[in-house]
């Protein structure tokens, strides 16, 4: 049976007990599922949580978990929260951000490199960053010249340096000749034919045909 979540922080602990053993289940909508620290806030509130004995406790935390559908260890977690700052928010995802060694500027400067010099290796690239800054003090290459030869590479994959710089290499038609008959062209060069004949046995007492092939090598 599924009931809507309408005053659920009114309820009493015999209700709340009651509605944790039956198979009643709570229906969210969208807006409310964003509201459920609210929900869980004024619950704790409303039963004075804080005073509640250890059973008690147990009844208002396996209540919550059932309503909001959080595991027993997280709704502990929001609770003691709840103790420490009687506010329960919501906590923003936090992406490990990691600084930018080298700016658009400096792959920039990659790939103006690499096409005058066609693409070397990554030591080469960077022997010739080290050259620039060390030898020529151009401002270019001051963070370029403590990159790694593997670094480099990565910086080629990058969406700066394909969007400056892109290489295509469409594929090539090439004619094999095979089988082709033609007349040996030495060159003015000495050298020999070898003449290679395959008999093929006799029929009625005489020599059939046979199979030649000629090469010329210098």
């Amino acid at each position: 049976m599924t009931i809507r979540m309408k005053n659920l922080e009114r309820l009493t602990l015999a209700e709340m007990k009651e509605f944790v053993k039956s198979n009643r289940h709570v229906e969210w909508s969208a807006p409310e599922r964003v509201a459920v620290y609210g929900l869980i806030e004024r619950v704790l509130k409303a039963q004075q949580y804080g005073r509640l004995s250890k059973g008690q406790k147990g009844i208002v935390r396996s209540f919550l978990s059932k309503v909001a559908a959080i595991s027993r260890a997280q709704m502990t977690r929001l609770i003691q929260r709840w103790m420490e700052t009687r506010r329960i928010e919501r906590k923003r995802m936090q992406r490990p951000s990691f600084p930018r060694r080298y700016t658009a500027a400096d792959i920039a400067t990659l790939a103006e490199l690499d096409a005058v010099h066609q693409d070397l290796w990554g030591p080469a690239v960077r022997h010739l960053c080290q050259r620039g800054w060390e030898v020529f003090a151009d401002q270019r290459f001051q963070r370029l010249a403590a990159i790694s030869a593997s670094h480099i590479y990565n910086l080629r994959q990058s969406a700066t340096y394909r969007k400056i710089r892109v290489s295509v290499q469409h594929t090539r038609a090439r004619q094999v000749s095979i089988g082709e008959r033609r007349q040996p062209d030495p060159k003015g060069q000495a050298g020999y034919l070898r003449v290679d004949t395959v008999h093929q046995g006799q029929h009625e007492g005489q020599p059939r045909a046979c199979i030649t092939s000629t090469l010329w090598t210098p």
